[in-house]
C-alpha cells in the first residue's frame, strides 16, 4: 500500500503535471486575431492608426516669396552621387522630395501633407469684427505710406529735372558770353587794323601810288 493509502489522504493535491485553462487560451487567441485584423486594416488604410492628437497651428499666410525662376534656363549635370536637392526640379526640404514642375510644386507646398509636416492644419482662423477693422486700418496706413513715398519720389524727380535745366541754362549762358567776347575781340582787332592802315593820305593819291590794294576790306 502506498504512503497516501496508509495515511488515508488523497493524492490529488500533489499532481505536478501542467494543466491548460481552455477559457484563458481561447480569450488570448481571440484577442490575437483581433489585433492581427486591426493591424491589417491599418496597413490597407481601412482604419486609421490610433495616435495621440497633436495640436497644430491654424493655417497662416506665407511670409516669404516662393522661388520659381532662379533655375530657369540653367543646365545641371546629374550623376549617381548628386544630392536630391540638386537633381533638377523643385526640392522640398520639409518633405524631402523633388517635384518636376512649378505647378505641381505649388500644389505640394499648399497641400495637406506639407502643411502637416510644418506643423499646421488646413483650418483657418475665423475673423472677428475687430480683425476686419484692424486689417482695413493696416491697409489704409500702407496706402497712405505708399502715397507719401510716391510724392517724395516725384519731388526728387522734379528737383533733379530743375537742376538739369539750370545746368543747361548756365552752360548756354556761358557759351553765349564766350561767343560775345570773341565777337567783341574780333571787332576791336579790326578797328586797330583800320587805324594802322589809315596814314592820312588822300584816297586818290593812295590809288595813284598803288596803295589801294593794301587796304582792308573788313568793316
Amino acid at each position: 500500500m502506498s504512503f497516501y493509502g496508509q495515511s488515508g489522504s488523497q493524492a490529488s493535491g500533489t499532481n505536478h503535471r501542467r494543466t491548460c485553462d481552455e477559457k484563458q487560451y481561447s480569450l488570448a487567441a481571440q484577442q490575437r486575431m483581433l489585433d492581427e485584423k486591426e493591424a491589417e486594416d491599418i496597413r490597407t488604410g481601412k482604419k486609421k492608426k490610433d495616435e495621440p492628437k497633436v495640436k497644430r497651428e491654424m493655417l497662416q499666410a506665407r511670409e516669404y516669396a516662393v522661388d520659381l525662376d532662379s533655375k530657369v534656363g540653367k543646365s545641371v549635370v546629374i550623376t549617381k552621387a548628386t544630392p536630391s536637392a540638386e537633381t533638377g526640379g523643385f526640392y522640398c526640404d520639409v518633405c524631402d522630395c523633388v517635384v518636376k514642375d512649378s505647378i505641381n510644386f505649388l500644389d505640394h507646398i499648399n497641400g495637406k501633407n506639407h502643411q502637416r509636416n510644418i506643423g499646421m492644419s488646413m483650418k483657418t482662423k475665423k475673423s472677428t469684427v475687430d480683425d476686419v477693422r484692424n486689417r482695413f486700418k493696416m491697409l489704409k496706413e500702407k496706402k497712405e505710406r505708399e502715397k507719401k513715398e510716391a510724392q517724395v519720389e516725384q519731388l526728387l524727380e522734379d528737383v533733379q529735372e530743375e537742376e538739369s535745366k539750370m545746368a543747361d541754362f548756365k552752360k548756354d549762358k556761358k557759351t553765349i558770353e564766350s561767343r560775345t567776347r570773341k565777337r567783341e575781340t574780333r571787332r576791336d582787332d579790326d578797328e586797330d587794323e583800320e587805324e594802322e592802315e589809315d596814314d592820312g593820305l588822300d584816297p586818290e593819291i593812295r590809288a595813284m601810288m598803288g596803295f589801294a590794294g593794301f587796304s582792308t576790306s573788313k568793316r
